[in-house]
């Protein structure tokens, strides 16, 4: 048998196991909340308090497991990329469009992150707690109905105010800025009271549990939850399941960090300033709905003197050259698995390009052009051996009928006849070992940047996160692959020789529903593999023009 075949047969089942178990796990849907959590007379479930023994000692209020009753009053906010309306309770941001993204199902709608019951429930919340002081659930008073960042001004800032109570006048502000995903904000609080003001202040997210919007090829369902970080204990994601069990570990306290509301190509996030002390929560809150979010301190605000505390929320796309500068640590919220290692220089590579060509699809092809000619050296040593076993076929065969009945001396004359002629069996294997791990880096990077998100290349790739609508690019791979085994020696063993030709259907089967980006990778690389190996093997068969007797 020829050894060599069978290690690349292997090398192939391994790459496809590899890529099915991946596909399985991103295709898992969500688990079922289990409603078992003993809920309050509000339909809200009991919220503990934090962690005992902490300066942050006041519990968050608890959350109700209905959407925002429609006659709360609401305002709207219009920035160059964000639509987003704001409810009177609580001052929460309760719907936000981005548009600049759109909706995979309606490419003429704009992408909905934070949402009010259209598709999910998801938003975002803050309040102060403290006896008196307005939370999430209290009614300000809207400015206006309709908030316009005007042309030539680089930000517009919103004031909602609160009910004045015991003498503590508490105000709200909003501060969106142009040409960014970032909105500061912040309460004034003015203690008109006789007494000194000791307070603190949450931020959080609340959202249900079922998973955000998928990639249409797959039909997968990517990582939707709650994410922590802190210097110390670095990035940490927690499903929706760990928490309703009571099994999510994450960081409590810190005096760094953030939480984010993380899912597929887009993230919300609470970006307190470092250096405050600050505690982490993550709560089920009712059925199917949870909150994560941040409780800081309020410096005392002494009687007629005035307070602030201030946080910034990103919401917006996962952008991976702007993550990292807004907040230590953000830019692990783009998660390329494990080979990150590998994945993240690709997208490097591909960003460099990309600013040459403005195209991630010419992108693409020029990073296939230099991994191919990075690896040209090892590709052209294994393409030499499989040209020398194409060469050596009909030697083989001979080998074949002459011992065939003696498998154990047929292989210890296959041996001698590599040794005589140099040859290492398993030489052609190497070009596909090199390939695996760039393929599978190259796939996450696909799944899982939103630069790529409805990026076209040309005709009819108008995504190339997503499948080839068309199936054209899947059946040039094919037969690219088809063309590839036809350049390779033979199998001597015919059920060998018969699963290596299946293997481009295979193939091709299983491409249909790939990225058309990762597609077009592979099929350029085929091309490029066809014409060094031809080439190669052109100039081995031209110098043995005759085959030697066995």
């Amino acid at each position: 048998m020829d050894q060599r075949r069978l290690i690349l047969f292997l090398i192939f089942s391994f790459a496809l196991v590899m890529l099915w178990d991946s596909w399985l796990e991103y295709s898992r849907p969500q688990p079922a909340v289990v409603a078992s959590q003993p809920a309050g007379a509000d339909g809200a479930s009991s919220v503990p308090a934090p962690t005992p023994g902490s300066a942050l000692s006041a519990p968050v209020p608890g959350e109700q497991s209905a959407a925002m009753p429609a006659s709360v009053p609401r305002m709207v906010v219009r920035t160059d990329l964000m639509v987003v309306q704001i409810a009177a309770q609580g001052g929460d941001i309760v719907r936000m469009e981005l548009p600049a993204h759109k909706s995979n199902e309606d490419r003429t709608r704009n992408f909905v992150l934070f949402d009010d019951g259209g598709r999910h429930l998801y938003a975002a919340q803050s309040g102060l707690i403290g006896e008196g002081l307005p939370n999430h659930k209290t009614l300000f008073a809207l400015p206006a109905d309709e908030v316009v960042l005007p042309e030539g001004q680089d930000s517009v800032t919103v004031r909602l105010e609160a009910p004045e109570q015991n003498g503590v006048q508490v105000t709200k502000l909003m501060t969106f800025h142009r040409g960014n995903y970032l909105v500061d904000v912040s309460y004034e609080i003015r203690n008109g009271s006789e007494q000194p003001l000791d307070a603190h202040a949450y931020f959080q997210f609340t959202r249900d549990g079922q998973p955000a919007e998928g990639v249409d090829v797959y039909g997968v369902n990517t990582f939707t939850g709650p994410a922590f970080y802190t210097d110390a204990e670095r990035f940490q994601k927690v499903q929706f399941e760990e928490i309703t069990e009571g099994k999510a570990k994450f960081a409590k306290q810190a005096a760094d960090g953030w939480v984010a509301m993380v899912q597929h190509y887009f993230v919300g996030a609470w970006l307190p300033q470092a250096g405050v002390e600050r505690e982490f929560f993550a709560r089920r809150v009712g059925n199917d709905l949870f909150s994560a979010g941040v409780i800081l301190p309020v410096t005392q605000v002494a009687a007629g003197q005035q307070g602030k505390v201030d946080v910034r929320l990103y919401a917006g796309p996962q952008d991976q050259d702007k993550l990292e500068g807004i907040a230590p640590g953000l830019d692990l919220v783009v998660d390329y698995g494990f080979l990150t290692v590998i994945a993240a220089p690709l997208f490097w590579v591909l960003s460099w390009f990309h600013s040459l060509t403005g195209n991630w699809g010419w992108a693409i092809i020029l990073v296939t052009v230099a991994i191919k000619l990075v690896f040209f050296p090892l590709s052209a040593a294994s393409y030499k051996s499989m040209a020398k076993m194409r060469v050596l076929g009909p030697r083989l065969q001979r080998l074949k009928e002459v011992y065939g009945d003696d498998k154990a001396k047929m292989q210890q004359e296959m041996m001698n006849l590599y040794r005589t002629e140099k040859i290492n069996p398993l030489g052609g294997c190497l070009p596909i070992l090199v390939q695996i791990p760039v393929f599978i880096a190259l796939y996450w990077v696909l799944l899982g940047s939103v630069e790529m998100r409805h990026a076209p290349w040309l005709g009819w790739i108008q995504d190339l996160s997503s499948k080839d609508p068309y199936f054209i690019l899947p059946i040039i791979m094919g037969v690219s692959m088809l063309v590839q085994m036809k350049l390779n020696p033979t199998p001597p063993d015919p059920m060998q020789a018969k699963i290596m030709m299946a293997l481009p259907i295979v193939f091709t089967f299983m491409f249909l529903w790939f990225p058309s980006g990762l597609v077009l990778y592979w099929v350029v690389n085929n091309i490029l593999s066809i014409a060094q190996q031809w080439q190669i093997t052109r100039m081995i068969e031209g110098a043995k023009p005759g085959s030697k007797a066995a």
